[in-house]
């Protein structure tokens, strides 16, 4: 017997509402989740905010099963910009229940939404945007997530897998405990370069972001200069990257280093806004700002 459920578009208050506080429900009891801010995925969705509706559609869905219980969610989408041989749209913001035939019948209703669309295939769960957030399939380290990542249950791959998703690519983060010992390398490194007059490392300064800006422009286009598409990053998009961060950025933990007064490198660290983000229930308000 096939799971029949009823599917519903969201595009108002009320769907809106459960699109985001289904997952919450779903993971009540999993001491490692942490709500993504609702802002951020609403973001994702207005196309005011997000310039991929420029030269692409998205719509997202919840289901519903004989009850008028919601059983899972998913957003569907196609993005001009994301080039592959066979055209293929993109999956995300995926929950379900740990059922694969409901799971089964969500997929089934994407590839068909994909399928009338003339898509050949379909990656997901990833973003209707940049990878920096809300990308990719959590398989291993079920841990509190980093801010932007996504986080789901184990049974996840399953429900996947069993459908028939593969493996297109593996993303990986990595962590390390503040005070280990840092590799001999680095020791070594270090020993021998700031013996060099002309090597200077300096903290990077809230106050300075403009002189900032231009050193981490320069830093990122010579270090990406011969990777093929050529990401460029020009001083205005650096500058408004920096100012968005600029409540969280610490003078301390974020360095550039210069020889001959030139930027060669830098090492950019930002502490992890889950890590507050966690005890504001995804709300981000005057009141959560104050908190």
């Amino acid at each position: 017997e096939e799971t029949v459920l009823k599917s519903i578009l969201v595009n108002d208050n009320t769907s809106i509402k459960e699109f985001l506080e289904f997952p919450a429900r779903l993971y009540k009891s999993d001491k490692n989740y942490i709500r993504p801010l609702d802002k951020d995925i609403e973001e994702v969705f207005n196309p005011k905010k997000n310039k991929f509706f420029r030269s692409g559609e998205c719509s997202r869905y919840l289901f519903q099963d004989q009850n008028g219980k919601t059983v899972g969610k998913v957003a569907v989408f196609i993005n001009k910009k994301y080039k592959q041989k066979q055209p293929t749209g993109g999956i995300g913001f995926f929950d379900c229940i740990n059922d694969q035939e409901t799971a089964n019948s969500i997929l089934d209703f994407c590839k068909n939404w994909h399928q009338e669309k003339g898509m050949e295939a379909m990656d997901g769960p990833i973003n209707f945007g940049e990878r920096d957030k809300f990308w990719g399939l959590l398989i291993e380290g079920f841990h509190e997530p980093l801010y932007g990542m996504n986080y789901n249950a184990p049974y996840y791959k399953t429900l996947f897998e069993n459908y028939g998703f593969q493996v297109y690519f593996n993303q990986l983060c990595y962590g390390r405990p503040i005070h280990a010992a840092v590799s001999e390398v680095f020791t070594k490194m270090h020993a021998k370069h700031s013996k060099n007059p002309d090597i200077v490392a300096l903290p990077m300064k809230r106050n300075q972001l403009v002189k900032f800006a231009k050193d981490f422009t320069v830093v990122y286009n010579k270090a990406w200069a011969s990777h093929g598409e050529g990401k460029q990053m020009d001083e205005a998009k650096t500058l408004k990257m920096l100012n968005t961060v600029k409540p969280v950025l610490n003078d301390h933990i974020s360095w550039f280093v210069y020889h001959k007064g030139e930027p060669i490198a830098m090492w950019m660290n930002i502490p992890d806004l889950n890590q507050w983000f966690k005890y504001l229930n995804g709300k981000f308000g005057i009141w959560q700002k104050i908190k």
